[in-house]
């Protein structure tokens, strides 16, 4: 099926980057034109729609915002790893966990994507957090991308991620998988079973109750405009208890916006 790729007009690009930037506070910027005309491209094949104008109009008629799920997920970015920006790993392992004294503890990963960030996070709670099986631990992963959840729920993954381990204490939390499942390994159940996958717009509501001693936001600031990290941020301070960390990217820092967190090291905030 060939497709009107010169329909393409500027307004479209400029209403596909306002969409998303509504839902998600995601800000597409105006050099990303080439990337929002080849995801795009990639959703009108499947959906066996020639015309961007009609996509829009029938984006416009979907009551029930399911489509509008579906463009968020083509549109945003997915990149992760087990243990990425292992330096966090290091101080939450060193500084931040032997100090966690109370019966009830709660770690929010705060974009988690395929699930990467939230099991490696278990994993270095069941290795390091001091009388583990007498606390109340829970870890919240959420993201707004539906099919990245949906992998984070299975927690497969290919064979080669134990690699990414850096220690081999933390191997025997990826257990090889069988049955026309060769070549991928499984979270161990002992992590998994830590770690709660839910869907969140970090721009609509937060439903939860009772506040976190860490979050986990990385790399996803980026993206959004100076307004809306400011939000973001206010927001983390209001959830986190006092004295909790807040890990963001290595590249993002909170340095252009006002807060009231307290520098830890690069990329480490405490209130």
């Amino acid at each position: 099926m060939e497709f009107e790729t010169c329909e393409w007009k500027p307004h479209h690009v400029r209403r596909i980057s306002e969409l998303v930037r509504q839902t998600t506070g995601i800000n597409l910027k105006e050099n990303k034109e080439a990337l929002i005309r080849a995801r795009l491209m990639k959703r009108l094949r499947t959906l066996g729609i020639r015309r961007v104008a009609d996509y829009l109009d029938w984006i416009a008629c979907d009551a029930g915002g399911k489509e509008i799920g579906c463009l968020i997920d083509v549109m945003t970015t997915n990149k992760t790893s087990f243990f990425r920006e292992i330096e966090h790993f290091r101080f939450l392992r060193d500084s931040v966990l032997p100090h966690l004294t109370g019966a009830r503890l709660r770690f929010w990963s705060a974009a988690c994507s395929s699930g990467e960030e939230p099991y490696t996070l278990a994993m270095v709670l069941c290795e390091h957090l001091p009388d583990l099986q007498s606390k109340d631990v829970r870890i919240l992963a959420t993201d707004i991308s539906r099919r990245m959840l949906a992998k984070a729920r299975q927690a497969v993954y290919p064979q080669a991620v134990v690699q990414e381990a850096p220690l081999p204490q933390y191997r025997k939390y990826f257990v090889p998988m069988h049955n026309g499942h060769s070549g991928s390994v499984r979270v161990a159940a002992e992590a998994q079973q830590m770690v709660h996958v839910a869907y969140l717009n970090l721009m609509g509501p937060w439903p939860m109750r009772g506040r976190f001693q860490v979050i986990f936001c990385r790399n996803v600031m980026i993206y959004f405009d100076r307004p809306t990290q400011q939000t973001l941020i206010e927001r983390f301070w209001e959830i986190l208890e006092s004295g909790g960390y807040l890990f963001v990217g290595h590249s993002e820092g909170l340095s252009a916006i006002t807060h009231r967190f307290r520098y830890v090291r690069p990329a480490v905030y405490r209130k």
